[in-house]
């Protein structure tokens, strides 16, 4: 399949190391600095491949290899949407990184348009591959937890001065969002998904507590109530010292006990079930090995979306999962703007709306 990546920045080194992984076929390349292009290309040694075009413009680059199969989309959250919904009039698949929009117009508008064009789009929540998610989604689809009572998302982390100097478009309501949008959402993304998607009701609140540079928020917590009867809690900061500390999802049943934790929810702290198993002995204490806090799941989302697109199938995960996890980041913002509860599904609300909050 011929691939190409459109955006060279922070998070691109795990797309084009899962690019290679499945040994797609890297037709071109484009940013706006040129030099984010080649620093990436030399990080894999493949800055001497000439036949990897090279551009600064995406619509440039579509226009002159129309034979594309995927384009993955790594570029500022602020345009995620706008270059998604152009590849996929152009008929092509894409990869889309978190968040997959910025309002909800714009998301409910790319799953509209992906299954009108028969295009498959992945949201790049890549945490839902780490290997202790999937043993914890199984036990769920299994029945193991009975019935589930509560659930909990922390992502305790720290970004500085410096993190949010290096890209000017970092902590603003038009292209960015605050802490639960940026760094928070793949935890949210598997709280949802983990206790049943359906939700209610959200309630939340957001603070700006030690950067008064961003116009967005560093902490923001809500709780959240499933249409299946379970609550949960959501607290995400980058205000932990002096380094990252933890991304953990608890999951409570009547019949088992889960704690996913380390640094981004790679490691299974807390394996309790009645029906116990051999096995379960195994899952106890389960830690897969990463480099950074974006783990492994990126190489497993690309092999994903390269049997659905041969297959004719949605991706796992689909348009409607970067929709849902979208939708609960922007019902605590709104909540917080309100100071009421924010009941689901979310119609016309967008971070941009939060703009003068602090």
């Amino acid at each position: 399949m011929k691939y190409a990546l459109i955006g060279c920045g922070r998070i691109a080194t795990n797309h084009v190391k899962a690019v290679l992984d499945n040994q797609l076929e890297l037709v071109a390349m484009c940013d706006i600095v040129v030099e984010n292009i080649e620093r990436l290309l030399e990080k894999y040694n493949l800055e001497k491949e000439r036949k990897i075009k090279r551009y600064t413009d995406y619509k440039i680059m579509i226009s002159e290899n129309p034979d594309l199969d995927l384009i993955g989309i790594a570029t500022p959250s602020g345009i995620h949407a706008e270059i998604a919904l152009y590849c996929i009039e152009n008929s092509i698949n894409v990869i889309i990184e978190k968040p997959m929009a910025m309002n909800m117009t714009d998301a409910e508008k790319i799953v509209r348009k992906s299954a009108e064009k028969g295009v498959a789009v992945c949201a790049c929540h890549q945490n839902r591959f780490n290997i202790a998610v999937q043993k914890a989604h199984k036990a769920l689809e299994a029945g193991r937890f009975g019935r589930l009572s509560h659930g909990s998302i922390h992502v305790r982390w720290n970004r500085n001065a410096d993190y949010y100097t290096q890209a000017s478009w970092r902590g603003t309501w038009a292209d960015d969002g605050g802490c639960l949008m940026n760094q928070c959402i793949h935890g949210i993304d598997l709280l949802r998904w983990m206790m049943g998607d359906d939700v209610d009701t959200v309630y939340g609140l957001i603070r700006q507590q030690q950067h008064p540079y961003l116009e967005t928020e560093d902490v923001g917590m809500a709780v959240v109530s499933f249409k299946n009867g379970a609550i949960a809690t959501i607290e995400g900061t980058t205000n932990v010292y002096p380094k990252n500390l933890e991304e953990t999802l608890y999951l409570f049943g009547e019949k088992g006990t889960v704690k996913i934790g380390g640094k981004s929810t790679n490691t299974l702290d807390v394996w309790d079930f009645v029906d116990e198993t051999e096995l379960d002995k195994d899952n106890r204490g389960l830690e897969e090995q990463t480099s950074n806090v974006y783990g492994n799941g990126h190489t497993s989302l690309y092999a994903d979306v390269i049997d659905a697109i041969k297959k004719h199938r949605k991706p796992y995960i689909d348009a409607i999962a970067g929709r849902n996890a979208l939708e609960m980041v922007l019902a605590i913002y709104k909540s917080m703007k309100t100071d009421l509860p924010v009941k689901l599904p979310l119609e016309e609300f967008a971070s941009i709306d939060m703009d003068g909050i602090f």
